[in-house]
């Protein structure tokens, strides 16, 4: 079966998305526009709700190709679930590749949400949940920081100041302590030992902190979901490239 909570955040943006007539605005200097565009399909002829289906939640910025480009192509990527996946040339030819050879039950969800906006950076969340039989689906995350200025993605390596990602990491890891303390697993040593700190490629510059966020299994079990450290900005002061404080 497929978790509730899973379902129910894609019904709920996809509501939102309607009631916004397909367009999003944040508040900020430079506003921009994004169209939401999402679709559900099922197999021809298919009906009852154990039918497979491919739910694809995007976005389309007006005016940023570029990051356009990005989306596709991470979701895209978001796609493969194996080895011997191949990445498929379009979200299209993969809904109909998956359809074609789904069972019954089985569902796929791709989401691109505008996660933050501040000054010239847009940040960009992208989602997967996979589900092809067992007891639960696998959800993925992922982030593109992009920023509009320079028509680029910024990752890790480009916020931080040349010769500090050690004194990241170990801000993180005093992230990760507050995290502990706050889900109550601080004092819980065969918690500590079976689920210890890890780096994650899932970084976001949020407007006033440094988002990290994990997938599943990786420093907590499934229950807990996918975790998310947040790091003040005041505390990557010297760490952060002045010009993303």
């Amino acid at each position: 079966m497929i978790p509730t909570a899973y379902i129910r955040n894609f019904i709920v943006l996809s509501s939102l998305a309607m009631l916004l007539g397909g367009c999003q605005h944040f508040a900020s200097e430079h506003p921009v526009e994004v169209r939401q565009t999402v679709t559900e399909q099922r197999p021809d002829g298919c009906k009852g709700e154990n039918c497979p289906l491919v739910n694809i939640d995007s976005l389309t910025f007006a005016d940023e190709p570029e990051l356009n480009r990005l989306i596709d192509a991470r979701l895209r990527r978001m796609t493969l679930n194996g080895p011997d996946d191949r990445l498929p040339e379009s979200l299209q030819s993969y809904q109909q590749r998956f359809l074609s050879t789904a069972e019954p039950g089985w569902s796929s969800y791709l989401q691109a949400k505008l996660r933050d906006q501040h000054r010239n950076i847009l940040v960009v969340e992208l989602s997967s949940y996979l589900y092809v039989g067992g007891a639960h689906g696998m959800p993925g995350r992922g982030f593109i920081n992009y920023d509009s200025k320079r028509d680029s993605e910024l990752r890790l390596e480009d916020l931080l100041i040349p010769g500090q990602e050690g004194n990241f990491w170990r801000t993180a890891r005093q992230a990760h302590q507050r995290w502990l303390v706050e889900n109550e697993h601080d004092q819980d040593a065969a918690f500590l030992e079976f689920w210890p700190f890890q780096q994650t490629a899932n970084v976001a510059l949020l407007k006033d902190s440094v988002l990290l966020k994990y997938d599943v299994y990786s420093i907590a079990p499934y229950s807990s979901g996918h975790p998310e450290l947040f790091i003040p900005h005041e505390q990557l002061k010297g760490i952060l490239k002045p010009e993303y404080l």
